[in-house]
Parts: C-alpha cells; structure tokens; sequence
C-alpha cells in the first residue's frame, strides 16, 4: 500500500514537472514571436530612413547655422578663401593711381574689399589681389555703409537718376544708390555714398565681376598674407 502511494505521488510530481516545463516552452515560444515581431530589422530599419530623411534634413542647418564660427576657427588655411598675394607696388599710392595685374592668377571666386580709412579698394580672385586703387568715397552728408554686399547691377553707362551724373562701370551694391564706379579720384573729395575709382580701373573691375560677387566694405580692416576673407 507504501509502495502504490509512493508511485502515485512519484507520478503526480513528474506529471507537474513535465506540465510546468511545457508551459514553459509555451510562453518563451510566445515571447520570442513578439520580439521578432516587434524589433524591425537591419534592412528595414535602413529603409525607414531612406524613405523619410526629412528629420536629418531639418536638423542639419541648425546645427551648421550654430557651429559656422567654430567650424571657421577650426579649418585649415588651405580651406578657407585666404590672401596668397599682395599685389607689390613700388610707386606713391596716390588718388588717381591704380595697379591691376591679373597675368598668371588662376579662374576663381571674385572678391572686392574696401577700407574706407585706408582709402583703397582691392580686388581678389581665387585668394590673389589682381587689382588695387585709391578711392573717394562718402561724405559726412550721406557716408559709404559698411558691411558685406552683393552685386545686383552692372550698367557700362549708367546715369545717376538721383543726381544726374554719369556713372560709368557700375556695380551696384544697395538699392538706395550705393555703387562702385568711375569717377575723378582726387585728394579731398567725396561722393555720395558711392566708392568711386579711376576709369580704367572701373573697366577692369566691371569686365571680370559678376552679378552675385561679394564686395565687403569696412573701416580699418586692412587684410594681409593669409589672412581669411570670410
């Protein structure tokens, strides 16, 4: 009578067992499904963000808008739009002179800088000067700005329809009249608002300058040998 209990419990304790481990079985089955079922894989996660790369295109100005400073500080020179020549001038650097000398100087991105304290105006194209020349520029009545301004206008034989006067090569830079042009450079004279530079220099200037070519006036910024113009 021992012996039959005893084998019934062995038997009920083995049946539990073998019930447990089944159930077991069971609900690791089930979770491995809903794993897979739930976690995309490689391919198609790689297909989600190719079909939908608007986030990154969102985010990605932001974060250059917000870093350009730091990113300028940290490039190398060679990366940056720097001075590899001043043009050598060996005579007075007197109103009404001009040196442009473009011999040799490879295609590139036109850039023209005045300094109106320095009463000069120079002209680079792929980091070399080409062109240099005093300037008159405006009076205390109507001052040159200052700043960084794209060229909208080119006129061969423009009038002033403000003042009347010939304009000859202008390259306008604000919509108020502001332009670099010819003009009669001489000690103590002024313009209004306008940079004015000698004739043949405003031909040189007008025939390799294009519409969209940044021209950046200030006042007391003189740029030297690898310097970055920025």
């Amino acid at each position: 009578m021992v012996e039959k209990i005893a084998y019934r419990v062995s038997a009920s304790v083995l049946l539990i067992a073998a019930l447990a481990i089944g159930a077991m079985l069971v609900m690791g089955l089930t979770r491995a499904d809903a794993g897979t079922a739930s976690a995309p894989t490689e391919t198609a996660a790689n297909e989600i963000v190719a079909a939908d790369p608007v986030v990154e295109d969102e985010l990605a100005p932001q974060s250059l808008v917000a870093d350009a400073g730091d990113l300028a500080d940290k490039l190398p020179l060679s990366d940056k739009f720097v001075v590899k020549r001043i043009l050598q001038i060996d005579e007075p650097f007197v109103h009404g002179y001009y040196k442009w000398d473009d011999e040799g100087v490879p295609e590139g991105e036109l850039v023209v800088t005045v300094d109106l304290q320095a009463e000069s105006i120079s002209v680079f194209r792929a980091g070399y000067e080409i062109g240099a020349a005093v300037i008159t520029f405006g009076d205390s009545e109507k001052p040159t700005p200052t700043g960084v301004f794209p060229i909208s206008q080119k006129s061969k034989d423009h009038v002033s329809n403000i003042y009347g006067s010939p304009m000859p090569y202008m390259l306008r830079l604000t919509n108020d009249g502001v332009a670099i042009h010819a003009s009669d450079v001489k000690w103590g004279w002024g313009t209004r608002g306008c940079i004015g530079v000698p004739l043949e220099f405003a031909r040189h200037l007008f025939e390799q300058a294009k519409l969209g070519d940044r021209v950046i006036v200030t006042n007391g910024k003189m740029l030297n040998m690898g310097d970055a113009i920025l």
